[in-house]
């Protein structure tokens, strides 16, 4: 196999990412897209130059020139897209968070390992140029034993409607964007075993548009004794922040994923684009520069397709996507009960993991 051929089944925020990263693919070719939006993927096909489009992504599914699929549609259909991309025999990308609850996750990991195909979990940070030199300095022994790592991704609300309804989502903040944390931070330590998970959440600003939390702060001690500190927020004005500190006995590093990587403009009559979630450019703003590729997507684009020609191994998978929903159920359990939650845990079975702070059973 040359090329891997691919079809992208959703086409919102994260579809057009995908397609962007997929274009900088050299053995990689689009070729179909499939929206349930009328007339979105015939739009989409035409601005990215994909030459089939579809309203039933099961027919995308039924063509026999696409290897592989990336998943970018609403957390409460990730679980039937991924079990029916299985079904016939396509690779998977699927984004983040890997689903709503345990047992939708658990039946998409049964359905690939039946159907033998691979899945990678769209975790992007951990191709983010920056945040994989973060890693390689730790590797390298610059920073010495790492004892605690913190990550924040910040802004003031999703793109898409959906997001705020906690029943499609299933969660607010700590799952949309805690999820990327508590990721990030299991891949800079090498995945260590969970020793205990402490959470606090609330509803500060959004109160009137969702139930879901919109500010998250979550501590994730780990059995070799580092620990994680994840800070995320839908509370944030001003545009996106996503930024990482290490500390270790021989010392410390920072990145910050997207000012690191503008350039400060000052404009009296703004202009079209600053960064992602600026609600304005007059004044002084931060122009973003190659957003997608500092962000990591285009990287992920190719491992994913490296994945599919058998030239890498998945650095994320369907397990860790698993774990991450895992630490997210007891940082919801956490916030709710108002205790630390131990390892080893199994959550209770909630149809969405934010019930156990909505609905905490005391």
């Amino acid at each position: 196999m040359e090329k891997v051929r691919v079809g992208i089944i959703g086409t919102g925020f994260i579809g057009n990412i995908h397609a962007q990263g997929l274009q900088h693919c050299q053995n990689a070719e689009i070729v179909a897209v499939a929206s349930r939006t009328p007339g979105k993927a015939a739009s989409f096909a035409e601005c990215y130059g994909i030459p089939h489009a579809y309203e039933d992504y099961r027919e995308l599914l039924r063509r026999d020139d696409i290897d592989g699929i990336t998943v970018a549609v609403p957390n409460y259909l990730h679980e039937e897209i991924v079990v029916a991309a299985a079904e016939a025999g396509k690779h998977i990308m699927c984004e983040k968070p890997f689903a709503r609850n345990m047992r939708e996750a658990r039946i998409m990991l049964d359905a690939v390992a039946k159907a033998g195909v691979k899945l990678v979990y769209g975790e992007m940070l951990c191709f983010a140029p920056k945040y994989v030199r973060v890693k390689k300095l730790i590797s390298e022994g610059a920073l010495g034993d790492v004892f605690l790592v913190k990550q924040s991704e910040e802004h003031d609300g999703p793109h898409s409607p959906w997001f705020w309804d906690v029943e499609k989502s299933g969660g607010g903040v700590l799952l949309d964007m805690g999820c990327h944390s508590i990721e990030f931070a299991r891949w800079i330590l090498d995945r260590p075993k969970v020793k205990s998970v402490t959470a606090v959440l609330g509803t500060y600003v959004h109160k009137e548009r969702t139930k879901g939390d919109d500010h998250s702060l979550c501590m994730v001690e780990f059995e070799n004794g580092a620990l994680a500190v994840c800070e995320n927020s839908w509370a944030k004005t001003g545009g996106i922040d996503d930024k990482c500190a290490v500390y270790g006995t021989q010392g410390h590093t920072s990145a910050d994923l997207i000012h690191g990587n503008a350039f400060m403009t000052h404009s009296k009559t703004g202009y079209g684009y600053a960064v992602e979630k600026a609600d304005t450019t007059v004044g002084w703003t931060f122009t973003g520069f190659e957003e997608e590729w500092n962000y990591g997507f285009p990287q992920e684009m190719q491992h994913f397709v490296n994945v599919i020609l058998a030239k890498e191994e998945p650095i994320e998978t369907g397990e860790d996507g698993l774990e991450v929903l895992r630490i997210i159920h007891a940082a919801y359990q956490s916030a709710g009960e108002g205790r630390r939650i131990d390892w080893p845990y199994e959550p209770p079975e909630v149809e969405i993991p934010i019930d156990l702070w909505l609905n905490p059973r005391q």
